[in-house]
């Protein structure tokens, strides 16, 4: 069959659901991971033609995009940072916002005569694209990533080998006071940084479908009653562990950033600033440990 025979099917089932130009987009994506041909290779050979075999997982493919299920999870794969990672339904998918966050970071801390000293620890790494995209640009750094879940962190350790970094990974639950393990693994950090679940259960209208029903809603959602709940575990966990003068970074819902700088501020953190992302809106936090 032509493979533009293929990519009319994909309109006629998709478009309704997508529009023409992402069904077009999720066409080039599956083109180059099953077949390895560039999306100009359409323009440039019309006719050509692949075998029933080579057909098979396009329609899997096809299936698996209208029920709504995001074309990384189909792909196992996504970018950030420019940098390749795997994911699957134990992980969030990355978003261009978190990458945001990386660069302010890279953007503060980049310096060489930094670089060789920063101890990082990354709290809720989920695909490990925050704490390995940090680390390849960073590669003196000491970098540490802790998830609750065993999924996420099997995920985000291929990670770390298909990028070429060393991360110390941690098995923990930040809202457990014991932290043996995490405290254990590095005394003081230069680095926390953290995109922790932020989104409340009363937002859940506006999250388009293909999140809602695909990705782990612990990795999501917090409790409308305590919707700071993790930001509060991780600046007293910052309290005992982070070195003076020390940054704590943070992404967070685009509705809370007042909250979040009164927060900052009962904890006694100096230099808060609230950063905006692309869209203007509240979606990144820093704030330094005082003497």
């Amino acid at each position: 069959m032509r493979l533009k025979d293929i990519q009319a099917v994909y309109h006629k089932e998709l478009d309704a659901i997508y529009g023409n130009n992402e069904v077009d987009s999720f066409f080039n994506l599956l083109i180059e991971h099953y077949l390895k041909l560039d999306r100009i290779h359409l323009v440039l050979e019309p006719d050509y033609s692949i075998t029933k075999t080579k057909e098979q997982p396009f329609f899997e493919a096809l299936n698996r995009l209208k029920l709504e299920e995001p074309i990384q999870y189909i792909l196992g794969e996504t970018e950030f940072y420019g940098l390749p990672f795997k994911v699957n339904q134990h992980t969030l998918i990355p978003r261009p916002e978190t990458e945001e966050l990386v660069d302010w970071i890279l953007a503060n801390h980049s310096k060489p005569n930094h670089a060789s000293q920063l101890n990082i620890l990354d709290i809720g790494t989920g695909t490990g694209c925050i704490a390995i995209s940090l680390a390849k640009n960073l590669p003196n750094a000491k970098v540490h990533a802790l998830d609750i879940s065993e999924g996420a962190l099997n995920i985000a350790k291929q990670n770390a080998k298909l990028n070429d970094v060393t991360i110390k990974f941690i098995h923990d639950d930040i809202l457990n006071p014991g932290h043996a393990e995490l405290v254990s693994a590095s005394h003081y950090y230069d680095i926390i940084v953290s995109n922790p679940p932020y989104v409340r259960n009363l937002e859940k209208a506006e999250i388009q479908p293909n999140v809602l029903d695909n990705e782990p809603h612990s990795a999501l959602f917090v409790d409308d009653e305590n919707p700071l709940q993790f930001y509060k575990a991780i600046c007293e966990f910052a309290l005992k562990t982070l070195k003076t003068n020390g940054v704590l970074y943070f992404e967070i819902n685009e509705y809370l950033g007042k909250e979040m700088l009164d927060l900052m501020e009962t904890f006694n953190f100096k230099a808060i600033e609230l950063k905006q992302d692309l869209f203007g809106k509240d979606r990144m936090l820093k704030a330094v440990k005082r003497d």
